[in-house]
């Protein structure tokens, strides 16, 4: 199969500005775009899927540019509900600065065909109000830009005048770097459909010319929720924020209605290897072979090799019961969900688990005690009278207290002297 066929086999090709002449202009090398609002100061995994479609098109000889908001993000795209907190100046271009980091690790390669990624508040910034009106806005229908989809969803609940701009200032974004880079090519989530079409008719305006733009269904889960949060929380692309173990872990607990679409959209792999990774995985799900595949495969793409080989010891770790191979700053993230307290000094390890309400009274820890069901450190408690030291601790940092077959408590030592 050619590329866009493959496209539509990994369900990543929705619409389109005339198929058939983009299919014959790509047989030569041609310059595709894709943007990202700096919303935060870090991507998350739903961007996953437009950072790789850019890897893609890169991989066939295109090249690539990633177009970091920071003009745009100070407007905001409009949601489909309620209008966007604005943010300083100085917050959405620390926000550009992160992801543009992380957009340049992920479309890092190895010849010459490196990710451009460009800033549109360079040219957004030195925008007249005058010139917005006189050299673009007069492009622009208003009856038109009511019926787009973006707009449309928001004429009942009230959209403001800033965010009804959004989609002029996408389509000059497009023409300014069709006019710098002849970037003929955008691609985006299906949700971004109209503003790939104001690029496309202000570029035909214009220059008289013809760029093509292309959508990709959004990510969904089977279930009706959300895809790219783990409990209520984002999944960040940024290891302060998600560390690789966290992050690995998502993609481990997906579920087996999701794995194979997830993998086909996400994975690199070439069709045939997905094509087999999925009749393994069928033939067994219970060993989660495709979840495996594809926790591997981005947590090395996102992390990098340091990452994904600590994401994998701590997994194996927990899955042996040898907690006490890990390092302190890993058990961290094993138990960052878990109750914790800092110990200034050594301390009895009955007094302490009473004192702070990890366990209700010393009864019920004598009880604990005398069955087995408590360990301290990976070793079972039998004496009543056991202390709690720094010295004992993991690097001196971290003990771990086990009560029963799955409950953890964290004791902090580094208040300690």
């Amino acid at each position: 199969m050619n590329f866009i066929e493959e496209l539509k086999w990994r369900n990543l090709f929705k619409d389109v500005v005339e198929e058939n002449q983009l299919e014959e202009r790509m047989k030569e090398p041609m310059t595709v775009y894709c943007g990202f609002d700096p919303t935060a100061d870090s991507l998350h995994i739903g961007h996953l899927q437009q950072i790789l479609l850019l890897k893609r098109w890169q991989q066939e000889g295109h090249h690539p540019i990633a177009l970091v908001g920071g003009g745009t993000g100070m407007i905001g795209d409009p949601r489909p509900t309620t209008e966007r907190q604005l943010q300083s100046l100085e917050q959405v271009q620390t926000n550009a600065k992160c992801i543009q980091k992380q957009i340049e690790l992920v479309l890092e390669t190895e010849n010459n065909n490196n990710v451009t990624v460009v800033n549109n508040y360079e040219w957004l910034s030195k925008m007249t109000l005058l010139e917005f009106l006189r050299d673009y806005g007069k492009y622009f229908n208003i009856n038109t830009m009511i019926a787009k989809d973006t707009i449309a969803s928001r004429l009942d609940t009230g959209i403001s005048f800033t965010e009804f701009t959004y989609t002029i200032l996408q389509a000059i974004d497009w023409l300014m770097l069709f006019e710098k880079y002849n970037c003929e090519v955008q691609i985006g989530g299906s949700d971004q459909w109209g503003n790939l079409l104001s690029g496309v008719d202000l570029i035909r305006k214009v220059k008289a010319k013809s760029v093509f733009g292309v959508t990709s269904p959004l990510i969904t889960k089977s279930d009706g929720s959300k895809f790219g949060k783990s409990e209520g929380k984002n999944v960040w692309l940024d290891s302060t924020k998600t560390d690789s173990y966290t992050f690995y872990q998502f993609w481990i607990n997906v579920a087996d209605d999701d794995v194979i679409d997830f993998t086909k959209r996400l994975s690199m792999k070439p069709v045939e290897e997905i094509m087999e990774i999925e009749k393994i995985h069928f033939e067994a799900p219970e060993k989660r072979y495709a979840q495996k595949e594809l926790a591997k495969e981005l947590t090395l793409l996102v992390f990098k090799s340091d990452g994904l080989e600590s994401a994998m010891r701590i997994s194996d770790a927990l899955f042996n019961g040898d907690v006490l191979s890990l390092n302190a700053n890993q058990l961290r993230q094993v138990f960052q969900d878990a109750r914790s307290i800092v110990l200034s000094e050594d301390k009895n390890l009955i007094d302490t688990l009473v004192e702070n309400q990890l366990i209700k009274s010393k009864r019920e820890v004598r009880q604990l005690i005398q069955q087995g069901s408590l360990q301290l450190n990976g070793k079972v408690v039998t004496d009543f009278e056991t202390m709690i030291t720094k010295e004992n601790a993991v690097e001196n940092k971290i003990s771990i207290i086990k009560k029963g077959k799955k409950s953890y408590y964290i004791i902090d030592h580094e208040a300690i002297g």
